[in-house]
């Protein structure tokens, strides 16, 4: 049942935005063309279709970027009349062009810094899309405000920086109206973007968390669409991400996409565990790529962090050295050693932690007084609110302290510099920098420490530098909490809330020998100007190709209301079964083999009763009933349970403990169908399996004859798969002399005699009605783990041999859409059991007898 409580993205979609108030419709832009064509504007009726793919003549790739603001500048023309606009060169978006196909076009959609007038924006839309190829999407200002200032800095920014609503006063508690106002301007880009596409040639790339709905807009409206996102913020842990009233809504959004890049293993980490508890998704890694199974679709996952513009830092240090602000500020500072900080003002950069380490190692190291200087550079504030108001106050007064403590004539500890400064100074400030210090509590990236790296490096044709032509150094001290700190494996890395460890680590850079610094800075520096934001842009696009590569070779439907909606794409070949068709197939059969899976099959995996009810056992009876039938249920469990379970079933065959014991029917005794053993190897394999029993609370060790498996579906997801993955290694290992083979299933791990499995249940069942003269000519095997697969991999060596006839009528089956080496599928053991009861309906009762099947071992 959907909740009440949650924004119906159905509405949303109609135009409907709750306390919003009227959108104004707006004249729609005409769909950029690459080469000439024609290409219908889309309706409303369209926008609205969740299976339509509309065909384009265009056949050239193109790549949209859509982030919350467009790489563009505007200003206010004389007597405040009309527009001019140019290019913002320091937009990461404009930036990561240089990675890209040169070939390839590139159109942004994105907002304005600026509020454009009502009656403007038709004229400036087309301004923008001429000149710059920019799609602007604005945002009434009732929605701007609770979208920007509210939901994505107060909910968003707070939550994925693990700041909690602990109290009203603290971060504000979750209002709804602001997450209404988030998804309604999402919808807005999104029909933006719709306005220009073409699906079948353009790529999307979405930036930030500003968009995070977004792919489920765009998904919604074209379905095999080519889309990836990065996410340029940290994404808390499970904990902390769990506490979102709107945690699963976003989830699911993002998984719309085909490609979700993050900076770091460890933001990638958290996804993914969230991507577990909360939806019960597991990822493989396969080649150096990991990926999410989703509905059929493969979710790739990027690791790769973010890099600067090597050409614009270098131009600047040009820049910088001909109008010698590098030289002024080495004779501001001569005689001083320069700890440099680069910041936002804002609550999670630290700033303020960083000054009391300043002032613990003027204290701690007496040394430095008068001659250790930080510089700390703070931007303007992104945001706003009382804590940030806190924050700057507690700025101010701690360098009003330090430098009333530690100041005197010619000298400040603290020099404090509290207004936007051009790319020319920083870059200057960065060269005469002995050491740049980082003590954010947390942080996406920050590539502050990357360009200090880069502009320690310098230019070779700059003259006035006196360390340019001698070997280079540079210093790092970094908080362990930015994205930047794992590829910066020689920075002196710190936690910021320890300020006395800090203070020692600055002290330890500043004081470093020149040899260590300069093997440090060669290293670090290979990677940055390897690594730079070109690198970034073509490697995500490089992965986004490959994640879409089959696109449009596939099947794809979409499913699902609100933010629950996603895309279902399966091979060609793989198709849901189709219960009209095995019926007539079925009857028009003369002999068949019905093989089913128990746990997951006619049994759904979360039943606490495992006892099949009277549907089923009635299912089962009037199957056997059909002497043209000969039905198996082929499982892993035990056989004193399942002789129990369809002791009413007298006809019906079992393979238990994965085919090690079976029979045709209640009246036959047991055949052990392994090898002989008097199972010595389970001594050994049992006290390993203990023990991680006891080290891994809600798992458990189920004893079979045959057989120990150990289950942990009821242990904690991360910790339980961790341990199943050491426990495989760790049996393999003790039992590699032994004969038995060691398996992972779903949440659980088997051991079992070698020569045993489902497969070769399927082979004795194919050939024992062969050899009685009654081939079979229909086959139905249905199940939905791996250990299934062996069954359905059998069915073809079967054919080839001989024992089944090439004409058999094969209805190989999985439950659940996921690779298989099934042909079919069905959703659920609910559609098994419909399907079954529809065959039973089919079957012959004049057939039915009281006599064994005359088929025996």
């Amino acid at each position: 049942m959907m909740s009440r409580s949650y924004t119906n993205l159905l509405d949303l979609a109609s135009g409907n935005f709750p306390v919003m108030g009227p959108v104004r419709e707006r004249k729609r832009l005409t769909r950029v063309m690459t080469v000439p064509g024609v290409v219908s504007e889309l309706d409303d009726d369209q926008a609205n279709s969740v299976n339509s793919d509309v065909h384009s003549s265009v056949n050239q790739d193109r790549i949209i970027i859509v982030a919350n603001q467009l790489p563009v500048k505007a200003k206010r023309g004389p007597d405040n009349k009309g527009w001019s606009f140019n290019w913002d060169d320091y937009s990461l978006l404009l930036q990561l062009k240089d990675g890209l196909p040169e070939e390839m076009e590139v159109l942004y959609v994105g907002s304005l810094k600026i509020d454009v007038d009502i009656n403007e924006q038709d004229e400036v839309s087309s301004v923008l899309l001429e000149k710059f190829k920019c799609v602007p999407a604005f945002l009434p200002p009732e929605i701007f405000n609770k979208f920007y200032h509210g939901f994505c800095k107060q909910h968003l920014w707070s939550l994925f920086h693990y700041m909690l609503p602990y109290s009203a006063n603290h971060g504000g508690r979750f209002d709804r109206s602001l997450w209404e106002a988030y998804v309604a301007a999402n919808k807005i880009f999104s029909q933006r973007v719709i306005e220009v596409i073409n699906p079948e040639d353009d790529y999307i790339w979405i930036h930030d968390y500003h968009l995070m709905v977004l792919p489920t807009f765009l998904r919604r409206r074209f379905n095999r669409l080519r889309m990836g996102f990065f996410l340029h913020s940290p994404f808390p842990s499970s904990e902390i991400y769990r506490t979102s009233p709107v945690r699963e809504e976003i989830l699911k959004a993002l998984l719309n996409s085909d490609l979700i890049g993050f900076h770091t293993f460890d933001y990638a980490r958290h996804f993914l565990s969230c991507c577990s508890r909360m939806l019960g998704l597991e990822y493989q890694s396969k080649r150096g790529y990991i990926g999410l199974e989703y509905y059929g679709r493969t979710i790739g996952i990027k690791i790769m962090p973010v890099g600067v513009h090597m050409e614009q830092i270098e131009s600047a240090l040009r820049v910088a050295d001909k109008e010698s602000r590098i030289h002024e500020f080495k004779q501001k500072f001569d005689g001083k050693t320069v700890l440099l900080g680069v910041d936002d003002m804002d609550v999670f950069k630290g700033v303020n932690l960083k000054l009391l380490a300043m002032e613990q190692m003027l204290k701690q190291h007496p040394k430095w007084q008068g001659r250790a200087v930080l510089v700390q550079i703070t931007n303007p504030a992104r945001g706003r609110g009382k804590d940030l108001e806190d924050t700057q106050a507690e700025i101010q007064a701690s360098c009003k302290r330090i430098n009333e403590m530690f100041g005197k004539p010619g000298y400040e500890p603290i020099v404090f510099i509290d207004r936007p400064i051009s790319l020319t100074e920083r870059v200057a400030y960065y060269t005469i920098a002995e050491c740049v210090v980082v003590t954010a509590v947390r942080d996406g990236m920050n590539l502050t420490p990357y360009e200090y790296i880069a502009c320690r490096q310098g230019v070779s044709e700059s003259a006035s530098s006196s360390e340019s032509n001698g070997p280079k150094k540079s210093k790092l001290v970094v908080s362990e909490f930015i994205g930047c700190s794992p590829s910066l494996s020689g920075a002196i890395r710190v936690n910021p809330w320890n300020f006395e460890a800090t203070a020692e680590a600055m002290n330890e850079a500043i004081s470093m020998a020149d040899a260590e610094t300069q093997l440090q800075h060669e290293k670090h520096y290979r990677y940055v100007s390897s690594h730079d934001v070109a690198f970034w842009s073509h490697s995500f696009f490089q992965d986004m190709e490959r994640t879409c590569k089959d696109h449009f070779r596939r099947r794809c439907w979409g499913i699902g209301l609100s933010f629950g909606f996603r895309v279902v794409a399966l091979d060609p070949n793989f198709r849901k079964l189709s219960i009209d068709h095995i019926e007539s197939v079925y009857v028009r059969s003369k002999n068949r083999a019905i093989l089913l899976d128990y746990d997951g099959t006619v049994m759904p995996q979360t039943s606490h009763n495992k006892t099949p009810n009277a549907e089923v056992i009635s299912i089962v009876n009037r199957l056997l009933g059909d002497t043209k039938n000969t039905v198996f249920v082929v499982s892993g469990r035990g056989k004193e349970s399942l002789d129990k379970w369809f002791s009413p079933c007298k006809k019906l065959g079992i393979a238990a403990e994965h085919g090690y014991f079976m029979r045709w029917s209640s009246d036959d005794k047991w055949e052990v169908c392994g090898p002989n053993s008097e199972f010595r190897w389970k001594q050994i394999a049992e006290p390993v399996m203990r023990l991680y029993t006891e080290a891994t609370d809600g798992s458990s060790i189920e004893t079979k004859e045959s057989a120990l498996v150990w289950h942990h579906r009821d242990a904690d997801p991360s910790f339980g798969s961790s341990q199943a993955k050491e426990m495989l290694d760790h049996l393999e290992s003790v039992l590699a002399n032994e004969p038995v083979t060691v398996k992972s299933g779903q949440f659980i791990i088997d051991v079992k005699p070698q020569g045993v499995s489902k497969g070769v249940v399927a082979e004795k069942v194919f050939t024992t009605m062969a050899e009685s003269g009654k081939q079979a000519d229909f086959v139905l095997c249905i199940g939905d783990d791996r250990s299934d697969e062996e069954m359905f991999e059998i069915i073809s060596s079967a054919i080839s041999s001989g024992i089944l006839s090439s004409n058999t009528s094969v209805f190989a089956c999985t439950v659940g859409q996921k690779p298989s080496k099934a042909k079919y599928y069905l959703d659920d053991p609910a559609e098994v059991i419909n399907m079954l009861e529809a065959l039973a309906d089919a079957s012959d009762p004049g057939s039915f007898t009281d006599t064994e099947s005359d088929i025996s071992l």
